[in-house]
């Protein structure tokens, strides 16, 4: 049976500064390796430990997927019976036929025999109306672009677009376009 060295009574040094320090020696692999002893017991714990994480990480793996699909499907169903409820109250509101009626006004402008409808088009003053265009000029304005750059991008861009039809299958004939 090896004993370990007794550890030397001397202070340790920070490195090879000092004048009497001795040169760091290089550290044996082969004499490290060999002080360590393994009993059998730690190799079986060892190995079990390394079986049980190849068995874990897979079941693991699947455990957080399983999760996150049932967390996506939760939210899907949150969704959807919301999606449900506002079309039970939009059902409910199509039985009232008050709403039916005011709709078929509304929309479609449907009336009653015995009523007279007026239809206001555009009953806001004119300054009131947004202006959506601005005021035609009488001067006319040249506008400056780098036509080639727009040539060079029009060609590479038709010449990369995928093409709508299907290409023949090889080995039979092209049929013209009538």
């Amino acid at each position: 049976m090896r004993t370990a060295p007794a550890p030397s009574s001397r202070p340790r040094t920070g490195g090879a500064s000092g004048a009497g320090a001795t040169p760091r020696r290089a550290v044996d692999v082969r004499e490290w390796a060999g002080g360590i002893r393994f009993s059998a017991f730690t190799a079986i714990m060892l190995g079990l430990v390394v079986l049980a994480v190849f068995v874990l990480v897979p079941t693991v793996g699947t455990y957080v997927s399983q999760r996150q699909q049932i967390a996506a499907l939760e939210q899907s169903v949150t969704l959807t019976t919301a999606q449900v409820a506002a079309l039970q109250q939009q059902k409910e509101r199509w039985n009232d036929p008050a709403f039916i009626t005011s709709q078929a006004r509304a929309r479609l402008y449907y009336k009653r025999p015995d009523e007279i409808v007026y239809l206001v088009d555009n009953d806001l003053p004119a300054s009131a109306i947004p202006q959506n265009e601005a005021p035609v000029s009488k001067d006319v304005e040249v506008t400056r672009s780098d036509w080639m750059a727009q040539l060079v991008r029009s060609v590479t861009g038709a010449g990369l677009t995928q093409t709508a039809t299907v290409p023949d299958a090889p080995g039979t004939p092209a049929t013209p376009a009538p």
